[in-house]
């Protein structure tokens, strides 16, 4: 089984990469988190910012392969570490791999919504789409821990 963040965007900054393979490099054998990063739509730099979106929908598609979609968006449902412990869980157990997809700075096409399994918030909050990698990568780190007993987990 495999986890993987699969977001749009090809440059991110040094501490975005440093935090991301700090919780990927965590993770057990059995259970790699891997990061795919997209290029944004070339249609953005014409301004057609819809077009775009479809352009990554098709590219994130292309990188998630046949994992079962998680997309991440603000409008999505809030979880808890529990929430997403279990859905780990579930997924581990029926050995499917899971892709969590985020969108460049203008968002997610809607296509990329109705094929998510899931559409998971993070907060309230926006936040910028470079450091939610980071915070999906510790999420999923805290969740694998809360599931193998690891002390990491304190709530």
């Amino acid at each position: 089984m495999r986890l993987d963040v699969v977001a749009v965007g090809r440059r991110p900054p040094a501490w975005v990469q440093t935090g991301f393979d700090e919780f990927a490099g965590r993770m057990p054998r059995h259970l790699p988190l891997g990061l795919h990063a997209v290029n944004p739509g070339a249609a953005r730099r014409g301004g057609d910012l819809d077009r775009a979106r479809a352009q990554e929908w098709q590219a994130l598609q292309s990188a998630a392969g046949g994992a079962r979609l998680v997309a991440l968006d603000e409008r999505g449902q809030q979880w808890s570490t529990r929430d997403l412990a279990d859905y780990l869980d579930d997924a581990m157990q029926q050995g499917q791999d899971l892709a969590f997809l985020i969108g460049g700075a203008d968002g997610l096409d809607p296509a990329v919504k109705r094929a998510a399994e899931r559409r998971w918030s993070l907060s309230a909050l926006t936040l910028p789409h470079m450091l939610v990698r980071v915070v999906v990568a510790e999420q999923l780190y805290r969740a694998w821990t809360l599931l193998s007993g690891h002390p990491y987990h304190r709530a």
